[in-house]
């Protein structure tokens, strides 16, 4: 059986959406494919979140990937939204959900660790649904 594709997806595609890629391809590939995409794209991947995803687990996210639109990923089986205040775009998949995540760009390191410590919990949760095809 092929792995289910889950896509997060926020607005720019250069913070909450580019961590929960990363920490579903560093926790839950095993189970399911991790994309990241938006509505606009931004040059660069925030940096206090590249920064900090360096320091806390070694994922090099510049390295591997990058600001996309939502047309520039296969199509999904679960969207997750990262709740980003305004009306999130359409994409058609099996399951959605909605995390209602505040965007830590700005904000000091504290924050973004604990934005990074609830994406890792709910990566992990979601992964367990997953397992137990409990969605």
């Amino acid at each position: 059986m092929s792995k289910l594709k889950v896509a997060f997806i926020c607005v720019h595609n250069s913070c909450r959406s580019q961590i929960a890629e990363a920490l579903g391809k560093h926790l839950g590939s095993d189970e399911f494919e991790s994309y990241s995409a938006g509505t606009e794209t931004k040059p660069q991947i925030n940096p206090d979140a590249v920064r900090l995803m360096k320091q806390i687990y070694g994922i090099d996210m510049e390295q591997t990937q990058r600001s996309k639109l939502m047309e520039d990923i296969p199509p999904v089986d679960i969207v997750v939204t990262m709740g980003c205040n305004v009306q999130c775009p359409f994409l058609p998949c099996k399951h959605r959900e909605d995390w209602g995540l505040d965007d830590p760009s700005g904000k000091n390191d504290a924050e973004f660790g604990r934005t990074i410590t609830v994406i890792h919990s709910k990566i992990e949760e979601l992964r367990e649904r997953i397992i137990n095809n409990a969605l």
